[in-house]
């Protein structure tokens, strides 16, 4: 299939800014978007979460102001919802601090929410006077809720995914990563062999690897150049050697 994708490449990953990049991208040209965006939490990258030591932790992570949050998100959600195909989907990652900004970014590009999924890991970071957070909203949108991918992969599929985190102990890592297992589901249920999945917020590269992995196209955008090279290393199979 030849697709027109503009100034981009098929199974390419760029370095800059998703609110530079993505109006570039044609109108109606991605089947799927599968993205982890920045949740402006005054994220710590270099603290000792997970069993992970700070100097094995990638610098350079980009924050969104709190601020600014509301509008950044706005902006991206509806660049997003334009170059989406006509039977496209989305699925976004969110913490509960900023959920609400999601939602109204989803309402506002047009979109219609079909699930709120809930991704449950192992455990959470230690906390003194709160419970520990132990879980990720997932947001699945679609463009038109009647027509859009979804191959009922499993007999009864729950909404509430129990995932464990990963970890590569003693290896360079990005601060966040999503799970190969999480989004290898994602891509069976809202995309098939051949589509484009695109990452605008690619951290670690793991959408773009999994696709590649899953006989779809792929497409991604990383802010921080370090991660960038970080994800281009994953998908050549060097990432996380010493």
């Amino acid at each position: 299939m030849n697709r027109d994708l503009g100034v981009f490449c098929e199974d390419a990953l760029y370095e800059g800014d998703a609110l530079a990049l993505l109006p570039q991208i044609p109108t109606g040209s991605v089947d799927l978007i599968v993205t982890d965006p920045p949740f402006a939490i005054d994220f710590k990258a270099n603290r000792l979460n997970y069993n992970r030591k700070g100097s094995n932790v990638l610098d350079g992570y980009h924050e969104i102001p709190e601020e600014e949050y509301p509008d950044f998100t706005r902006q991206w959600i509806a660049e997003s919802a334009r170059v989406l195909s006509p039977t496209g989907s989305m699925y976004i990652f969110s913490g509960w601090n900023r959920l609400r900004d999601i939602l109204e970014g989803i309402d506002s590009a047009g979109l219609t929410t079909v699930n709120h999924l809930i991704w449950k890991y192992q455990f959470g970071v230690f906390t003194k006077k709160k419970y520990v957070t132990s879980h990720y909203h997932i947001l699945f949108a679609a463009k038109d809720p009647k027509r859009y991918t979804f191959n009922k992969v499993d007999h009864y599929p729950e909404d509430v995914w129990v995932i464990n985190r990963e970890y590569w102990k003693g290896k360079k890592k990005t601060p966040t990563k999503l799970p190969a297992e999480l989004v290898k589901k994602i891509l069976a249920y809202s995309s098939n062999p051949g589509d484009l999945v695109l990452d605008p917020f690619l951290g670690s590269g793991t959408v773009a690897v999994v696709a590649q992995g899953e006989q779809r196209h792929f497409l991604g955008f990383e802010i921080v150049p370090e991660y960038c090279n970080f994800a281009r290393a994953c998908l050549a199979g060097k990432a996380g050697k010493r």
